[in-house]
């Protein structure tokens, strides 16, 4: 009796604190299965000429394209590969003007080259003086020419040296399906595809200065006058660049940029017309899909607040779902589909409202991530459960 009452004390001594006071076990959370919006594919409505295509900022590739597929001459739209080049080894920032440049009798040279190709030209003289930022503007707004090849070769002492560094410039760019063989576009032999134009219109966009000349309606140049931008689109249907052009060879061209209003966000779609008949044409069609691209993107509902992304469950029935924090929406492209990928955490004791995780979600460049809460509180089982299972304890 003295032995059985020692074991009796000395349990009672070990058994009540260990039980009482032992650490639970994390209750790992299990992940529920999670539906991700859809959206058809529009129908487009491609012009049967030249190529086409469109793409979106923030969406990879080419969103939808038809036509020929092999590269096509881009005139006049190779003056924005020449803005970028010369930009890379000339940087300016937005606001600035720049260096000036003082033309030469050779700037009288390019001028006299370009009116016998019939090319487009702004007037120039020896000894005149422009701001580098006044050159582009004529150059992208004008679609001078002369000019152009001027930038060219005050920024690398030729056109010739030019080329050179706008096909070094390409392939650092990953245009492989661009050609440049000078700095204007009037030679045919300037020439790319729908893919490599849309990267090339999302540069455009992305560089403040750029961006900002193509937007530009008119500008009044010292020396010039009054300059137009030749973008017959711009202003129209949201449309805010980019470039133009013409030639015999590549027909008529529009590289273009335009900002969509879906749902609550704003979507700056960009898009390329080439080989079309003449301007009034191409900017009809290009008006007509703006139109059909509206019906490829849909804000959708990622999350409503609430939804269940992962269950805890407790030996002692607690129970408990990790939650998504809020309502979230995003504007989705119809063939860009829509993943999640969920990470929570285990859980030992928490109140409602913990923070126990994320829900990302990725649809093209894009991904948005949703904040996961617990919804209901995770506590402590209380001592009876815990002297009562404490197999379930250790």
């Amino acid at each position: 009796m003295v032995f059985s009452g020692a074991a009796v004390a000395l349990a009672t001594a070990f058994y009540l604190p260990i039980t009482l006071l032992a650490p639970l076990h994390d209750a790992v959370p299990v992940e529920l299965s999670v539906a991700t919006p859809a959206v058809e594919q529009p129908a487009l409505d491609f012009p049967e000429y030249g190529a086409s295509g469109l793409g979106a900022i923030g969406y990879p590739g080419v969103l939808a394209q038809g036509g020929v597929t092999d590269p096509l001459p881009i005139a006049s739209i190779s003056k924005v590969v020449t803005a970028l080049v010369v930009l890379d080894a000339k940087p300016l920032a937005l606001g600035e003007s720049g260096p000036d440049l003082t033309f030469s009798s050779i700037d009288e040279d390019f001028y006299n080259e370009q009116v016998a190709q019939n090319g487009v030209v702004a007037s120039v003289s020896a000894g005149q003086v422009m701001s580098q930022r006044n050159v582009m503007s004529l150059m992208l707004m004008a679609s001078a020419n002369n000019y152009a090849q001027s930038l060219a070769a005050w920024a690398f002492g030729s056109e010739a040296a030019y080329v050179d560094a706008a096909r070094d410039w390409l392939a650092r760019q990953g245009l492989t399906g661009t050609t440049i063989a000078d700095a204007t576009g009037i030679n045919p032999a300037n020439a790319s595809t729908v893919p490599d134009l849309i990267t090339l219109a999302k540069l455009a966009i992305a560089d403040p200065v750029v961006s900002e000349i193509v937007g530009t309606a008119n500008l009044e140049i010292p020396d010039i006058g009054l300059v137009e931008n030749r973008n017959g689109l711009l202003g129209v249907d949201g449309v805010d660049g980019i470039k133009t052009g013409t030639l015999d060879e590549a027909g008529s061209c529009l590289l273009f940029s335009a900002e969509h209003t879906v749902g609550a966000s704003t979507v700056t779609l960009v898009g390329v017309v080439l080989g079309g008949p003449d301007h009034s044409t191409i900017n009809a069609a290009i008006r007509g899909l703006l139109a059909q691209a509206d019906a490829g993107f849909r804000e959708v509902t990622l999350t409503t607040e609430g939804d269940a992304f992962a269950q805890y469950d407790t030996p002692w029935g607690d129970s408990a779902e990790a939650v998504a924090a809020q309502t979230t929406t995003a504007v989705v492209w119809a063939n860009a589909p829509v993943t999640v990928d969920v990470e929570v955490d285990p859980v030992r004791l928490a109140p409602a409202g913990t923070g126990v995780g994320t829900a990302v979600f990725a649809f093209g460049d894009q991904q948005v991530s949703v904040d996961l809460d617990l919804d209901a509180t995770i506590d402590d089982p209380g001592p009876w459960w815990r002297l009562t299972n404490p197999t379930r304890l250790f």
